[in-house]
């Protein structure tokens, strides 16, 4: 998954789709998308769906500034040659879905677990804004955003630098949550019109969202003990809501926060949490699961509940019913998940089961044969990401649906022996290994060799009945996250090493020993 703009220009009938509910980072992706396709001939439609139409005033005046036609469509939408999604990923449930010849994707959101994501795909998801992906596209194709094509010789900032600059910091807090040097590269290199930044910095509320927001914030619910809060706001523009949650969390003691309004057919909301322990497109997920859909950044999150599915589950669809399904849930969340730091905490495997490693083929790599020694991976397991360093110590174990997970060396020789057989990757989706010094989703599947997991390998092992975050020995920044059926192992020679093993996978590659005497061994 690698995209370069100029695998794009071979389509002439293009459609540019932002996420219903466009935010600032958004259009601004998308215009800069357009501007690109124009310098090639091509005259590219940018589209949106949602409950209404562009009304907040930044993205109003952003939208007049830029000169740009956005088309707002409710249902259906004819079938373009291609369809490129920007700061979002095809198949969300916060976009709609439209059909297409060819579908591209261009985004900095973490890639779901289950999304099997288009060839023609670039997603950098440690970057902060997808501003800063079309910054470096564009200069990947050789143009700079602080030249005008029509008149080169011009200082004057351009149309397209301000733009990006004020999509990154929309999507970074004013800059405040920069850490990827792309971003700072962004930041700093623009040669933005300051006094259009400024108007469009500050004109993020109008009169009306002003006294909705000072509403909403007197009727705080403060979760006992729990350090969240949650907000019901009358029904305003989606992106008023993300304001309110960033308001909220500067408040003392405050961790995390939950503000949501009501509409006809559905509940919109947004979702900020600023501690390890809770990373919020995983809290939004949670609370709209069976419900609607959630999903988003660590640190900022967003989604919404269906009112038919609501109904469904014996919700009352009013401001009292749906307030105290989301309490529920927040209390559930917090009051059934248990937190473990692996190294500080030892489990007492007394009562837990002892099973035996199953021959398994399973894959293995190198971390250095996919990327220089020192370089940082974040390695999408099924339990969470992990951040591993790729060094002639750490291997990367793909398991038997092809789920990536690191391992030590001192681990990967005991436990595994290699084998000359062809493996065959089993996964459905390419496993998510992002190399954080270049921001790719490394393509690792042809460099996958076969191992053996070795039979004797012991552990102790339960299955949970209650959600289960352990932050493992290597990585105190990131954690596994086990459900009910998921299984909490412990390698039977150190009590320290916790981990989670999916509940589907568990029984493919554990076998429970009952003899004394393999006990014994």
């Amino acid at each position: 998954m690698s995209l370069k703009l100029k695998d794009l220009t071979k389509y002439k009938d293009v459609v540019i789709q932002c996420h219903d509910n466009p935010d600032a980072d958004a259009i601004a992706s998308a215009y800069a998308l357009q501007w690109y396709f124009k310098q090639q001939g091509t005259d590219a439609t940018i589209v949106y769906g949602g409950l209404n139409p562009i009304s907040k005033c930044n993205l109003v005046l952003l939208t007049r500034y830029i000169g740009i036609q956005a088309k707002h469509i409710k249902k259906r939408f004819r079938r373009p040659e291609l369809l490129v999604t920007v700061d979002c990923q095809y198949g969300e449930r916060n976009v709609m879905h439209l059909n297409a010849d060819h579908v591209a994707v261009i985004d900095h959101h973490q890639i779901r677990r289950d999304q099997i994501l288009p060839e023609l795909s670039e997603v950098r998801s440690n970057y902060g804004s997808c501003s800063t992906v079309l910054y470096e596209l564009l200069k990947a194709e050789g143009y700079d955003i602080n030249v005008n094509p029509e008149n080169k010789a011009s200082r004057e900032p351009t149309t397209l630098a301000t733009a990006l600059y004020y999509g990154l910091s929309t999507d970074t807090d004013g800059f405040s949550t920069i850490n990827h040097p792309s971003d700072k590269d962004l930041r700093d290199y623009a040669n933005y019109s300051e006094l259009d930044f400024n108007l469009l910095r500050n004109s993020n509320i109008s009169e009306e969202e002003l006294e909705i927001a000072a509403d909403a914030l007197k009727s705080t619910y403060y979760g006992n003990g729990s350090n969240y809060a949650i907000i019901g706001a009358k029904p305003c523009d989606p992106n008023l809501l993300g304001l309110i949650a960033d308001m909220l969390l500067e408040v003392n003691n405050l961790k995390t926060c939950f503000v949501y309004c009501i509409f006809e057919d559905y509940v919109k909301f947004s979702v900020r949490s600023c501690v390890k322990e809770v990373r919020a497109n995983e809290l939004a997920d949670y609370i709209s699961s069976g419900l609607g859909g959630g999903g988003g950044h660590i640190v900022k999150a967003g989604g919404k509940l269906d009112r038919e599915l609501l109904e469904e589950a014996g919700v009352s669809y009013t401001k009292k019913g749906v307030h105290n399904l989301i309490i529920k849930r927040f209390d559930d969340y917090f009051s059934n998940t248990k937190i473990i730091y692996a190294g500080d905490y030892k489990e007492d495997t007394s009562k837990m089961q002892l099973y035996r490693k199953i021959d398994t083929p399973v894959g293995y790599v190198l971390s250095t044969q996919i990327a220089k020694e020192g370089e940082r991976l974040q390695v999408r397991t099924l339990e969470g990401d992990v951040d591993v360093t790729a060094s002639e110590d750490t291997y990367i174990l793909f398991g038997v649906e092809g789920e990536p997970y690191p391992v030590a060396r001192k681990k990967f020789e005991k436990s595994y022996t290699l084998s000359k057989k062809r493996y065959t990757y089993p996964g459905k989706a390419r496993p998510s290994i992002l190399n954080y010094s270049n921001s790719k989703i490394l393509d690792v599947v042809k460099k996958i060799r076969m191992c053996i997991a070795s039979g004797g390998q012991t552990i102790y092992a339960k299955k949970l009945d209650e959600r289960v975050k352990i932050f493992p020995k290597w990585d105190q920044n990131h954690y596994y996250l086990g459900v009910p059926g998921d299984y909490l192992a412990v390698r039977s020679d150190d009590p320290y090493d916790l981990y989670i093993i999916a509940g589907r996978i568990f029984p493919q590659t554990y076998e429970e020993v009952t003899n004394t005497a393999d006990k014994a061994e």
